[in-house]
């Protein structure tokens, strides 16, 4: 990655110039790419990849993803159109990964590091073993063990800690929940510096809705507002001794009385404090210093905010490569699967792929996956 320095200051200098003017992020470059089939075809060249929002890419598909690293590109499909989008690592300086199950991934890691990319994890990791509402993942203790693995690995700073979505139901009360939380942190707080949380937001997205009744989960709720402040105090009294970042995902609300940030799990905090050595990177996150883009008092990385994230949501500007309906988790609130047959169908279809010692430039090789 190194010999494309001077090629890729030239990028961030473009880039920099477009915030300035439109004191907005403007965009990823696009660059030509040579699929597969030896097609030329016009890609966009994201700096920060996520991997992923869609689906658990190290739990399942880490092969898939170390394949498609070294050729270079991945094809995206749209979600909602299924039209099939090209993507090229020849810009990538970041990878943000997300999972509820690392480890099969952890062999991974020296390789990602060795190719010059810098990378951390937001690792959910919830406690609803009782209520059957994650049937796919591994048994608590595993996943803590896990966590901690990848902490001694990475630095506590690289791996951030997410409970999401924060739920309740007819069989989990607020008291129960609460004291879940704690019995987590009082393992986590000393291998993470970071904590992400998420309250199950049901009426603004129906098909989390429709994806908790076809489970027969019908007693799921969210939070009151008198929850979600007595929650937050109790969350703010544990992390009296935890010391930890707290930040609210997506949330409108002012937390701060708590202790407790809007979030940005897509943190270019995060990135300055643990890649200040990657000086292209740190350009990229520079906020513009001039022009009709940039105002006084401005929050930092403003200019980077995700277009395609909700408006409450943080996250600075990256490019998903993940695909819905793949993810054998099976979580009972999950928005990303269509159904459980057409997950069994996708992953019978990549498993097939994968024997035959093909790995297609999308998880599934087609848009059928969506």
């Amino acid at each position: 990655m190194e010999g494309r320095v001077g090629e890729v200051d030239n990028f961030y200098v473009r880039m920099k110039m477009e915030v300035i003017s439109m004191g907005r992020f403007a965009g990823w470059e696009h660059v030509e790419i040579v699929d597969d089939r030896g097609v030329s075809r016009d890609a966009i060249a994201p700096v920060i990849l996520s991997a992923s929002r869609a689906t658990d890419i190290p739990a399942f598909y880490g092969d898939w993803f170390m394949h498609r690293l070294k050729k270079g590109h991945v094809a995206w499909i749209n979600p909602w159109n299924g039209r099939q989008n090209y993507v090229s690592f020849a810009r990538t300086r970041m990878i943000a990964f997300w999972s509820k199950n690392p480890r099969p991934f952890m062999e991974h890691i020296d390789s990602i590091a060795e190719m010059g990319y810098s990378f951390y994890f937001l690792f959910t990791l919830n406690d609803y073993v009782r209520e059957g509402i994650e049937p796919g993942v591994p048994k608590l203790s595993e996943r803590v063990r896990t966590f901690r693995d990848l902490s001694d690995r990475l630095g506590p700073g690289r791996v951030v800690w997410r409970f999401d979505p924060l739920l309740l139901s007819d069989t989990l009360s607020f008291d129960d929940l609460l004291s879940r939380v704690e019995r987590i942190g009082s393992c986590l707080n000393r291998h993470c510096r970071r904590m992400v949380i998420s309250f199950i937001d049901i009426g603004k997205y129906p098909q989390v809705r429709r994806s908790l009744d076809r489970n027969g989960f019908f007693g799921v709720r969210e939070f009151s507002e008198r929850e979600i402040t007595q929650f937050c105090s109790g969350l703010a009294e544990m992390n009296d001794k935890w010391n930890l970042s707290i930040s609210a995902c997506g949330e409108a609300r002012d937390l701060t009385e708590y202790g407790i940030r809007r979030g940005q799990c897509i943190s270019g905090e995060l990135m300055r404090e643990e890649f200040a050595h990657d000086t292209v990177l740190m350009r990229f996150l520079d906020p513009p210093a001039q022009g009709k883009g940039a105002r006084p008092g401005d929050p930092l990385f403003r200019h980077l905010k995700d277009p395609g994230q909700r408006g409450a949501c943080g996250c600075i500007a990256s490019k998903d490569i993940g695909q819905y309906s793949t993810c054998t988790h099976f979580c009972r609130y999950c928005y990303a699967n269509a159904s459980s047959r057409r997950v069994e169908e996708n992953v019978r279809r990549y498993r097939a792929s994968v024997e035959s010692g093909i790995y297609h430039e999308s998880i599934t090789g087609d848009q059928q996956g969506i």
